[in-house]
C-alpha cells in the first residue's frame, strides 16, 4: 500500500514542512494557552498544542446568540468554498484542507478523486463540542427556540461530520466511513483504509483523524487529574522522564492519501511510504484504562506475525502517563529486545492530539523515512533506576531490568540514521491496540 500524499494542520505550524523542520530540529510546540488560562483557578493544566483560526488563515463569523460563537468561517484564501464552511467545525476544517494537500501532493486527477474507486475515512475522538456548547446552553439555560442555534447543528457536531464534509468538498462516490478509537482513531482509520485498499474494494482512500481545538474537551482531561502540570510548556510532555505526571492536551489533524502499489508505481507517483501490515485487538481484561502488558504483546504478535522482519524506529504513543509509558516501553523491549533500534515519541514535542495523535504521528514517520532521522524523545531527562511496582508482582512475565536500563534506545535529540522501516503503535481508552509497519519504498 502506498502513501501518495500528506497535509494537515499542526501546532505552530504552516504547513507539513515547517512541521518536518521543527521536529526535527528538537522544537517544542506546546505553549500557554490563553483560553485555559483564563480559568486557571478552576484547572490543573494550561499548556496545550492549540490552533488558532489565525494560524490557519481562517476567520471566525460570529453569530449574535453567544459570545464567541463561530457561525460559520472565512477562508481567507479561498481554499475551501463557503457551502462546505457553513456545513464544519473548526476539525473538519482542517481535516478538507488535509485532503486537498494531500490530493495535490499525490497527483491524483479529479476523475480518479471522484471515482467509485475513492473513499473517505476521517474520524476524530470526541464531538463538535464548540458548537454543541452554545446549542444546548442557549436552548436549556436561556430557554430559547430551538432554531434559535441556526439549522446546522447537527452536521456541524456528528462523529462523523468529518468524513462527511471531506467527501462532500472532493465529491468522492467510494466508501465514506468514520471509525472511532479513542487515542487510536487516527491509526485505525488509516489502518481500516488500507484494509479497504488490501482487499480490493477501493484503489484509493483519503483517511486520517483529528482533533479540534476545544476547551470542553481539556476540561474532562484536567477533571481525571491526568494532565501535565508543573512544568514550563516547552518541559511539560516528557514520556518516560520520572517526573512525568500526565500528558498535554493537545490538537490537529493528519491526513493521508493511500494508493494501491501497483497502480502508484504505473504512473510514476511519489511514493513517501508502504504500509506493509496493519493490526489491531483489545485487551479483554474488563479495564477502561489500565495499560495491558499482555494484550500489547498480542498486538506485536500480529503485526510482525513471524515474518522475520525488524523496524529502525518504533514510533511509541509514549503519552507521558506513569503506567502507560512503563507497560510501552517493556512490551518493545519483550518483543525486539535491546538493541538495534530507537524509541521516537513524538507527543514529547506537540502533546497528546487525541483522535488526531495517530494520523499526525504517522506523517511524522513519513518525515522520518523522507530526511532518514529519528525524532527525538524530548524531556526523558532520567529514566527511573528502580523497578516499576507492577514489575516486583509474581504474575509479572516481562523484563525484570529498570528503565534506565533502556536509555540507550531514548534518544533527547534527533538522530540521524539509516532507516528502512518503522513500527508505529498507539493506544486508546477501552484496551484498543493498534500497530502500523511503515517501510521505505526501495524498489
Amino acid at each position: 500500500m502506498a502513501v501518495v500524499g500528506m497535509g494537515g494542520a499542526f501546532p505552530t505550524c504552516k504547513g507539513v514542512d515547517e512541521f518536518g523542520d521543527k521536529l526535527f530540529s528538537n522544537q517544542s510546540l506546546v505553549r500557554e494557552w490563553p483560553l485555559a488560562l483564563q480559568y486557571k483557578k478552576q484547572m490543573r493544566s494550561s499548556v496545550s498544542g492549540f490552533i488558532t483560526e489565525d494560524e490557519m488563515d481562517l476567520e471566525a463569523v460570529l453569530a449574535p446568540i453567544a459570545d464567541a460563537y463561530p457561525e460559520t468561517y472565512i477562508d481567507k484564501l479561498g481554499r475551501i468554498p463557503d457551502i462546505n464552511l457553513a456545513t464544519a467545525d473548526m476539525g473538519s476544517i482542517w481535516g478538507m484542507l488535509g485532503a486537498l494537500e494531500s490530493i495535490k501532493m499525490a497527483g491524483w486527477t479529479a476523475q480518479e478523486t471522484e471515482s467509485e474507486q475513492t473513499g473517505v475515512v476521517v474520524g476524530s475522538g470526541g464531538a463538535g463540542n464548540v458548537i454543541l456548547r452554545v446549542a444546548w446552553q442557549y436552548f436549556f439555560v436561556n430557554g430559547s427556540k430551538s432554531r434559535a442555534a441556526g439549522s446546522h447543528t447537527v452536521d456541524r457536531t456528528m462523529f462523523y461530520r468529518d468524513a462527511a464534509n471531506i467527501s462532500c468538498l472532493l465529491k468522492t462516490k467510494g466508501v465514506c466511513e468514520a471509525i472511532g478509537s479513542a487515542c487510536a482513531t487516527g491509526l485505525g482509520n488509516i489502518g481500516y483504509a488500507y484494509r479497504l485498499i488490501k482487499y480490493g474494494m477501493q484503489d484509493r482512500v483519503i483517511a486520517g483523524g483529528l482533533e479540534s481545538t476545544s476547551l470542553e474537551t481539556f476540561i474532562g482531561f484536567d477533571g481525571m487529574m491526568i494532565l501535565s502540570k508543573g512544568f514550563s510548556p516547552e518541559e511539560s510532555s516528557r514520556p518516560f522522564d520520572t517526573q512525568r505526571n500526565g500528558f498535554v492536551c493537545s490538537f490537529g489533524a493528519g491526513i493521508v492519501a493511500l494508493e494501491e502499489y501497483e497502480m502508484a508505481k504505473a504512473r510514476g507517483a511519489k511514493i513517501l511510504g508502504v504500509i506493509e501490515e496493519y493490526f489491531n485487538n483489545s485487551d479483554g481484561d474488563g479495564d477502561m484504562f489500565y495499560p495491558s502488558f499482555g494484550g500489547q504483546l498480542r498486538m506485536w504478535n500480529g503485526l510482525l506475525a513471524d515474518k522475520g522482519i525488524k523496524p529502525d524506529v518504533v514510533k511509541m504513543h509514549g503519552t507521558s502517563t506513569p503506567v502507560g509509558d512503563s507497560v510501552e516501553l517493556l512490551s518493545v523491549v519483550h518483543t525486539l529486545g535491546e538493541t538495534g533500534y530507537h524509541l521516537s515519541a513524538p507527543k514529547s514535542q506537540f502533546g497528546h492530539m487525541l483522535g488526531g495523535a495517530g494520523s499526525v504521528e504517522f506523517i511524522a514517520a513519513l518525515l522520518m523515512l523522507e530526511r532518514q532521522t529519528v525524532s527525538p524523545c524530548l524531556n526523558s531527562t532520567t529514566l527511573s533506576p528502580e523497578l516499576e511496582n507492577f514489575q516486583k508482582a509474581g504474575s509479572w512475565s516481562g523484563p525484570k531490568k529498570p528503565l534506565a536500563e533502556y536509555r540507550h534506545l531514548v534518544p533527547q535529540q534527533a538522530v540521524q540514521k539509516e532507516i528502512n522501516r518503522i513500527a508505529c503503535l498507539n493506544y486508546g481508552f477501552g484496551g484498543t491496540n493498534s500497530a502500523l509497519m511503515l517501510a521505505r519504498d526501495i524498489t
